[in-house]
């Protein structure tokens, strides 16, 4: 079926333009193009050949990305003007529990697309036969190292908060963190030829720990701004930057962080297809 290649190299080409985008300071452009990305993937496991459970399966995970990128570029922003910065502390501590507040969302939002994607990832992954061999060991090895690594950054948050509030708050990414782990696990025994399928559950479980760090550390440093002031200081001082960025700006950290994810997901869809294909053509 020659919609499926097609398909297939669109997915190939909007990631780079995503990456690209990141790499440039252009946020939305970029998460424009991942989720043209994530479509794109999502259109390339529906048209192509195989069992139903496995193809749908596979874009509807890639599909539930699509509309997490999607819904990021919808709410994308803080929504108060960094000009209010300048009228005061009062307003410069309001922006800040603001923009603390939003990055949460926004960490929340990834997680349970995280959690949603995967679960329906592993709906395919169950139907592929079990081949064993020494790459499930290390996968589920490595399932391991990837919880122990999360529950450590979660508990090494800055400041002190308390320490059943923290993971309260960031249970979602934890749950995210779980569950992409555990496909990790699953994915060495069902893995195609070449090991895509457990490369992208490597990179996705990367993304995850990702996310649930940053909804813990910025958790912990809103509750260190809201608790109850302490000692001899009535309210504490606040500094900020209110200068923008330069427009030319190259942010390195944004491109990788997108070709993680996009790369993730894009090695999970080719090689649940591949091990697939390969148990079929036995």
């Amino acid at each position: 079926m020659r919609l499926s290649p097609s398909l297939g190299a669109a997915a190939v080409v909007a990631g780079l333009l995503s990456v690209g985008a990141a790499l440039l300071a252009m946020p939305d452009a970029s998460l424009l193009w991942a989720a043209a990305t994530l479509a794109a993937l999502c259109g390339h496991a529906l048209t192509t050949s195989g069992t139903p459970r496995v193809r749908r399966g596979v874009a509807a995970g890639a599909g539930v990305f699509a509309l997490v990128a999607a819904n990021l570029l919808r709410h994308r922003g803080w929504g108060t003007d960094a000009g209010d910065l300048t009228r005061g502390q009062a307003a410069a501590r309001a922006y800040l529990l603001e923009h603390w507040q939003d990055g949460m969302d926004r960490q929340r939002l990834i997680a349970w697309g995280l959690v949603l994607g995967v679960l329906l990832l592993a709906v395919a992954v169950s139907a592929l036969p079990a081949r064993g061999g020494r790459r499930g060991v290390v996968t589920t090895v490595l399932a391991v190292a990837v919880l122990v690594w999360c529950v450590a950054s979660v508990a090494l948050a800055p400041g002190e908060p308390p320490l059943l509030d923290l993971f309260a708050a960031v249970w979602p990414g934890l749950l995210a963190v779980l569950v992409t782990a555990g496909l990790l696990a699953s994915s060495g025994w069902r893995s195609d030829r070449h090991g895509l399928l457990p490369t992208g559950m490597i990179l996705l479980a990367l993304v995850a720990v990702r996310a649930c760090s940053a909804l813990a550390s910025a958790w912990a440093t809103w509750w260190t701004l809201v608790k109850p002031a302490e000692g001899a200081f009535l309210q504490p001082g606040i500094m900020i930057s209110v200068g923008a960025p330069a427009a030319s700006a190259i942010e390195v950290s944004s491109a990788v962080e997108m070709a993680v994810a996009l790369g993730g997901v894009g090695l999970a869809v080719a090689g649940a297809l591949r091990a697939h294909r390969e148990t079929e053509g036995r």
